[in-house]
């Protein structure tokens, strides 16, 4: 598999602060060394506002606008690591709000959808993604709940954002062998990873998560 050039956006500055976080995501558990490559890679700075440039790197939400944040490093790279990504999947996000987990997505797999209801947050996410010359990825704005069936079928599909249910069609919208990862409730939230067992969707718990809710229009 094709290793990630860490340094390719070295340019953009912060990179120890970026080691710092991938030392800390390691001491997590993540074991991934793409994912962490990515984690690495991306200059998670550039993907926030100006005001919150000091909390860049740390473990923690942080408000990117449209009461949309931009989500905890740790959770990420542990829903990444679940989908056990191949580097010539299509990967369906929704919920994709700065586009800082898109752009991770775009160096661990061939092509990303990214959907984002926002169109503020869709508009800049796009400025972002190209500033860094990624050209493997497409921001729909639209309503995220019934995924986008246009380009199905999806290697993996993965929220960034909490509907109170899994929202009916996305399992449609896999293949066979596909993932789909998300958080799900409405206080509660409860990060679930569904897979085919014997032909059945099944969906396995994997811990507590606090998301921002997946909106409809």
């Amino acid at each position: 598999m094709k290793k990630i050039n860490t340094s390719r956006y070295a340019e953009h500055g912060k990179y120890t602060k970026r080691e710092k976080m991938v030392k800390l995501l390691k001491d997590y558990g993540i074991r991934d060394r793409r994912v962490l490559d990515a984690f690495l890679t991306i200059p998670r700075h550039l993907f926030m506002p100006e005001e919150e440039n000091e909390r860049s790197y740390r473990d923690q939400a942080v408000p990117i606008g449209c009461g949309q944040t931009i989500s905890q490093p740790y959770v990420v790279a542990l829903m990444l690591e679940l989908l056990n990504l191949n580097a010539q999947d299509k990967i369906l996000e929704i919920g994709s709000g700065s586009g800082f987990v898109t752009a991770l997505l775009s160096l661990l797999v061939k092509k990303v959808v990214g959907i984002e209801l926002e169109e503020e947050l869709a508009t800049r996410s796009k400025k972002v993604l190209s500033k860094l010359n990624i050209d493997n990825v497409d921001i729909i704005c639209k309503d995220g709940h019934s995924g986008h069936s246009a380009r199905a079928p999806y290697d993996a599909i993965i929220l960034s954002a909490a509907p109170e249910s899994l929202p009916e069609g996305l399992l449609s919208q896999l293949k066979p062998q596909g993932k789909l990862i998300l958080p799900v409730g409405k206080f509660d939230q409860l990060l679930v990873i569904y897979e085919q067992k014997d032909g059945e969707w099944k969906g396995k718990v994997i811990t507590d998560v606090h998301f921002v809710p997946l909106r409809k229009k």
